[in-house]
C-alpha cells in the first residue's frame, strides 16, 4: 500500500479553509457578513507567504520525522546488519528472523493507517499470523512499522534498514490493538527496549571498538549486557562520547526517552545542560547516534577528559559534502515539525480531580514554591532554564555528563500522560526525573517536601498531585 502524503498545496488550502471558517465566525459575532468576511480573509491568506510557508515546512518536517533515515542506513544496515536479524534465515538473513509478536514485546508500534483494509480487518478478527516473520517484512515495506524504514530486494528480502526519529518519540494509541493504532507524534516511546533492538543486530564490532577506547578489554558479550541493561523507555546518548556504562552505583546510566512535544518557547531541551536547543539535537543525533550521513561541529567534545571516545574519534569534528549531506538541509523543516508539536491535554474528572487541583494550584504558586521554576504555561523557565545539582540537591552523575553540569528544568505539559500510563504496558507507566527513579508523582512531590521542608501535608500533597496531572 502506498503512503498518502498530502501536498503542500492540499494542507495549505484545508489550513486556509479552517482558518476562514474560524475567523468568519467570529466576524458574523461582529455583525460582518459570512460571505463578505470569508472572501475578505481568503484574500488576505492567500497573498500571505509567510502563512504558506510555515505550511509548508510543518508538512516537509512530518516527513522527516516519520520516515527520514538521513542515510543512517550505512550503520544499522550495513555495519551492523541489523535488516539481516530482522529478516532471518528464511529470506537470505540470518538466525530465526523478527516476529510481528517479537516486535511488539520489543515495544514497537505499528501505524494503523498505513495498512491495508483487508490487512486491518485481518487483524481484527485475529487473523495475522503474528508468529510469521514475512509478516514483519510486509509491515515494515508499507512503511506501518514507527521508526523503521527497511529497503528491498526484487526478491522482497531486506536490502538494508534504517531509524527514524519515530522511532523512539512517536507511539500509537492502542486504537485496534495493544501497540497497534493511530500515530502520535511527539510522546516518547515508553515501551520501546532500545538496547535490546540494537543487541539483536548481529555485528556490535563497531560498538564494541568504540567502547574498547575506554575499556580495553569489553568482549560483544559484555556489550550486548550493557544494551540489554537499559530497559524500555531509556537510551543511553552519551555512552559512546565518555563510555559510562553505569552509575557509581552500579545502575544503567541510561536515561528515560524525553517526550518530543510542548517544546516551543524556552531555552534547553534535553535533560541534562548545555547540549542546546531541540535543533542542536537533531544534529546531534541524526550524525552521532544514528549514524547518518550529515556533517557535525561541537568542539566541547574535544575534552578527553570528559568525552575520551568521542575526543578520540574526533566526533565533534564530522564534515561531509554539502551535496552529499543528508542531515543539515533538514534541521530547518524538522525544527519547525516540532516545535508545532503540542502536549496533550488532559480532561477535568477523567485525568484529575477538578476540585483538588484547584486548591493545588495555590500550593503550586505559594508554599510548594513550584512556580518559581515552573512558570507558566511554559512550565519551565523562560532563559536559562538550567540548574545545578547542588541546587536540586540530588547527585550530579547525570549532569556532569553534559558540557554545563546541570540539569534542565523539566517542562511539566502533558505530565499526566505518565502517571496514567497512557497508551505504556502497566509496568512502564509512571517514572519521574531523568532516570525514572520516582516511580509517580506522589513520590516526586514527597522527595521535594523533604528535600526542600516545604511542610505539606498529606491532603496538600495529594491536591497538588491533582493540579500537576491537569496540566
Amino acid at each position: 500500500m502506498e503512503r498518502v502524503t498530502l501536498s503542500t498545496r492540499t494542507i495549505t488550502r484545508l489550513f486556509l479553509s479552517l482558518t476562514v471558517f474560524s475567523l468568519a465566525a467570529s466576524a458574523n459575532d461582529s455583525h460582518q457578513t459570512g460571505k463578505s468576511a470569508e472572501s475578505d480573509i481568503a484574500s488576505q491568506l492567500e497573498r500571505d507567504h509567510i502563512v504558506r510557508n510555515a505550511v509548508q515546512m510543518v508538512n516537509q518536517g512530518r516527513e522527516i520525522f516519520r520516515f527520514d533515515t538521513f542515510g543512517d542506513e550505512q550503520f544499522w544496515g550495513d555495519a551492523l546488519q541489523l535488516h539481516k536479524a530482522i529478516e532471518g534465515e528464511r529470506f537470505g538473513g540470518i538466525g530465526n528472523g523478527l516476529t510481528p509478536q517479537q516486535a511488539l514485546d520489543l515495544g514497537l508500534k505499528v501505524d494503523v493507517e498505513a495498512l491495508p483494509d483487508s490487512v486491518v480487518q485481518q487483524l481484527e478478527q485475529g487473523a495475522v499470523d503474528l508468529d510469521d516473520v514475512a509478516v514483519t517484512l510486509a509491515l515494515i515495506k508499507q512503511d506501518a512499522v514507527l521508526g523503521v524504514k527497511g529497503t528491498f530486494n526484487d526478491d522482497g528480502s531486506l536490502k538494508s534498514v534504517g531509524l527514524t526519529c519515530a522511532l523512539c518519540h512517536s507511539t500509537v494509541n492502542d486504537s485496534l490493538a495493544p501497540g497497534v493504532g493511530e500515530r502520535l507524534d511527539g510522546w516518547a516511546n515508553r515501551d520501546l527496549n532500545v538496547g535490546a533492538i540494537i543487541a539483536f543486530a548481529p555485528n556490535l564490532q563497531p560498538i564494541v571498538d568504540l567502547l574498547r577506547i575506554v575499556h580495553p578489554n569489553i568482549t560483544d558479550s559484555e556489550v550486548r549486557d550493557v544494551l540489554r541493561s537499559w530497559g524500555p523507555g531509556k537510551f543511553d546518548a552519551e555512552l559512546l562520547l565518555d563510555g559510562k556504562a553505569f552509575t557509581p552505583e552500579g545502575k544503567p546510566a541510561a536515561t528515560l526517552l524525553p517526550n518530543a512535544f510542548g517544546l516551543a518557547g524556552y531555552n534547553q531541551h534535553t535533560w541534562t545542560g548545555d547540549w542546546g536547543t531541540v535543533t542542536y539535537w537533531n544534529a546531534f543525533v541524526a550524525v552521532l547516534e544514528l549514524r547518518g550521513v550529515g556533517t557535525f561541529f561541537d568542539p566541547r567534545l574535544d575534552d578527553a577528559d570528559k568525552y575520551p571516545i568521542a575526543a578520540a574519534e574526533k566526533f565533534g569534528h564530522i564534515f561531509v559534502d554539502p551535496k552529499e549531506d543528508q542531515v543539515t538541509p533538514k534541521l530547518p523543516a524538522l525544527h519547525v515539525y516540532q516545535l508545532a508539536l503540542s502536549a496533550p491535554k488532559p480532561k477535568a474528572g477523567v485525568d484529575f480531580d477538578a476540585g483538588a487541583a484547584e486548591r493545588g494550584s495555590e500550593l503550586f504558586r505559594d508554599k510548594a514554591k513550584c512556580a518559581s521554576c515552573h512558570v507558566e504555561p511554559l512550565w519551565t523557565e523562560p532563559g536559562w532554564n538550567l540548574h545545578t545539582p547542588e541546587e536540586m540537591k540530588i547527585d550530579g552523575f547525570q549532569a556532569n555528563r553534559a558540557p554545563g553540569n546541570a540539569y534542565k528544568m523539566m517542562n511539566l505539559a502533558g505530565i499526566f500522560v505518565r502517571e496514567r500510563g497512557l497508551y505504556m504496558r502497566p509496568e512502564n507507566k509512571g517514572r519521574f526525573y531523568h532516570d525514572g527513579r520516582f516511580k509517580t508523582l506522589m513520590d516526586v512531590v514527597d522527595s521535594y517536601n523533604e528535600r526542600f521542608d516545604l511542610g505539606l501535608n498529606g491532603r496538600e500533597k495529594r491536591d497538588l498531585v491533582e493540579y500537576l496531572k491537569s496540566l
